[in-house]
């Protein structure tokens, strides 16, 4: 004979106002308190430790990059390369765009050992056969991409620094869930300690 319809779900949770967690009532658990000091010190882990990335990463990539730089200005030279044939041209010649585009072409060159080699390379449209253009040459011969400018560090350690400042508080975040969930998972295991102690008062055999 049945008493009584035993709850379809697990006890609701307390109410959500404002630092429930923090205060003493009846409905608080052991684990809605740790719940809430993990909630507190991710928070003061992660603004403490977002400046630190920050800086971090930043001052990092830009040692990297400047070491980076100075390998590759000392493995190569800036010299100066003939066209052996005419550049294209651009079907817009004088416009923003043509300015900002540049078309392989063959170039030769000397090298550092004094021998004469050809190459391609990017070069301005419209330039003619015999025009000048300069060229990075590294130790084999082999025209280079020119090393890196102050300017293209500074932006690259303002990128580390910016991806460090968006990791810094997923990586919490991703913290916050991981407690979120084994707590969750303790309360539901709670639950059904508690029911299977608890069902037998609500049913009786016939």
């Amino acid at each position: 004979m049945t008493r009584g319809t035993p709850p379809a779900h697990p006890p609701e949770e307390p109410p959500r106002v404002p630092l429930w967690r923090w205060r003493r009532n009846p409905l608080r658990r052991r684990t809605d308190l740790a719940h809430a000091w993990i909630s507190l010190g991710l928070l003061l882990t992660v603004l403490a430790a977002l400046p630190a990335a920050v800086l971090w990463a930043g001052n990092t990539a830009h040692r990297h990059h400047t070491a980076t730089a100075q390998k590759q200005k000392a493995s190569s030279h800036h010299t100066s390369a003939v066209l052996v044939h005419d550049a294209p041209r651009h079907p817009e010649p004088g416009s923003h765009e043509a300015k900002r585009t540049l078309y392989p072409a063959t170039v030769r060159f000397t090298d550092a050992q004094g021998q004469t080699r050809t190459a391609k390379t990017d070069v301005e449209p419209a330039l003619t056969a015999g025009s000048t253009v300069r060229v990075w040459v590294n130790a084999e011969g082999q025209i280079t991409d020119p090393p890196l400018t102050t300017e293209q560090i500074r932006h690259r350690a303002i990128g580390w620094a910016i991806l460090a400042a968006m990791a810094v508080p997923l990586l919490g975040a991703a913290a916050y869930g991981y407690a979120h969930r084994r707590l969750e998972r303790h309360n539901l295991a709670r639950w059904d300690t508690a029911w299977e102690e608890t069902a037998v008062r609500w049913t009786t055999s016939p």
